[in-house]
């Protein structure tokens, strides 16, 4: 027994110190493996790393393709924008100002009538009568007075000759009076008839454009509450009510000072003029919760483009600059350090220029420093641009004769031609590569 452990303990130890050695060649394999991968990568060829003459080399040493405009000198008006609401000018609810059935109506929905135009009419039956009646009264009362006049002067008479008591032609002359005062009061009560027989008549009390009927014939009708039948709005003239920043109200004070101030109305595009009107009125207050101030513009309103309630854009003009440096507003960039553009020297390489910018809108922005009249400034392809880039403007430049590409004013990428170099060189380099890659498969 004690033979065969001596066996067994010999036999372990061989297998132990091979295991360590095998673990030891198979490391030292891998490592060997692992630089030499390394070797490779590292001396691989450099016409393995990029290609040979290509298409991203040759966009590098070329012009980039842009387009420019010249800085020129102009008017340039100054303007105030604001939202603004239509108004009508005047506006009335007609109604009927007697109570009665309502037996005819001569307008049509959205008809233009003028003033005085009779719109509807109301029963006159009673209120014709009633006249007639306070006339019938008057006349009765003026014959009374007439013989009353009479026996006045009989009585005044035999009082001078004292065949008659004095007395008898005072109280006459006190019922004369007394019949002189009743015909005036039926000639009131006569006018008042006539006022109500002639409210029988619904007229219109402005000119102006009729809306939705309110009632229908043969409806009862009452003054008492009011009862609207049609009403009647003013659109030519019209007006339009703005507001405007409270820091504006010197501009447009100093505007108004010099003169007539024009404002412009703008269409739903928001860039049409559908109107020029006049500005009317600045109102006394300014809205502490807002901090605007409103104003009131007048316009003319002959195609009817305005109409009441209607939301318009409007712009006020306070001012003129003359002869000022303008370009386009595309041509103004923003950095770190503020707006600036590219120029283009003779060279046709640009160089960049901070500048002062006074007034901007949607087409061109006034320059006050930075770039002079004739002064030719890029409008597209500033991601490509830098400053000292060479530049070809126009349709000179090679692959750029089209509008600009995405929204950042991209030039137009021309597509790769046959005869170009980059497709040429090309062809080698994928041939040589190839090449490698079954003489590679081929090793053992």
């Amino acid at each position: 027994m004690n033979k065969v452990e001596r066996f067994d303990v010999d036999l372990k130890k061989p297998t132990s110190r091979g295991g360590r050695l095998r673990r030891r060649i198979v490391t030292g394999l891998v490592i060997l493996v692992i630089a030499g991968a390394v070797a490779a990568v590292v001396m691989r060829p450099a016409t393995q790393h990029a290609p040979q003459g290509g298409r991203f080399q040759r966009q590098a040493d070329q012009p980039v393709p842009t387009l420019a405009a010249a800085a020129r000198t102009a008017d340039v008006p100054v303007y105030l924008d604001g939202v603004g609401i239509v108004k009508a000018l005047n506006t009335v609810t007609v109604s009927s100002q007697v109570d009665g059935k309502l037996v005819n109506i001569f307008f049509k929905e959205g008809q233009d009538v003028e003033q005085g135009f009779v719109l509807a009419q109301i029963d006159p039956t009673v209120y014709q009568a009633q006249y007639d009646q306070a006339v019938a009264k008057k006349a009765q009362d003026e014959a009374t007075l007439a013989n009353a006049r009479v026996d006045l002067v009989r009585y005044i008479n035999l009082a001078k000759t004292n065949a008659g008591p004095q007395q008898q032609a005072d109280t006459q002359k006190a019922l004369v009076a007394q019949l002189e005062a009743q015909v005036k009061s039926d000639q009131a009560s006569i006018d008042n008839q006539r006022a109500y027989l002639a409210w029988t008549k619904v007229v219109a009390p402005i000119s102006g454009r009729t809306g939705i009927r309110q009632v229908d014939v043969g409806n009862i009708v009452q003054g008492s509450n009011g009862t609207a039948i049609v009403v009647l709005t003013q659109l030519r003239p019209i007006s339009i009510i703005f507001t405007l920043p409270q820091q504006q109200l010197a501009q447009v004070s100093k505007a108004l000072a010099v003169g007539e101030v024009r404002v412009d109305a703008f269409g739903p595009d928001h860039k049409s003029i559908i109107d020029n009107g006049v500005l009317r009125v600045v109102d006394n207050q300014i809205d502490q919760a807002t901090g605007t101030l409103k104003l009131k513009a007048e316009f003319d309103n002959k195609d009817l483009q305005l109409w009441p309630g209607q939301f318009v854009d409007v712009r006020i003009l306070v001012d003129t600059l003359h002869q000022v440096v303008v370009v386009p507003t595309a041509a103004v960039q923003r950095g770190p350090n503020g707006p600036f553009v590219f120029v283009v020297g003779d060279d046709s390489k640009v160089a960049m220029r901070p500048v002062t910018v006074t007034q901007q809108d949607e087409d061109q922005s006034v320059i006050t420093s930075g770039v002079a009249s004739g002064d030719r400034v890029i409008t597209t392809g500033f991601n490509q641009l830098a400053d000292g880039s060479r530049v070809v403007v126009g349709s000179d430049a090679p692959g750029a004769a089209g509008p600009a590409d995405g929204a950042a004013g991209r030039p137009a990428r021309r597509p790769r031609q046959p005869g170009d170099a980059g497709a040429q060189s090309n062809q080698p380099a994928l041939g040589q590569r190839r090449s490698e890659r079954e003489a590679t498969s081929q090793k053992p």
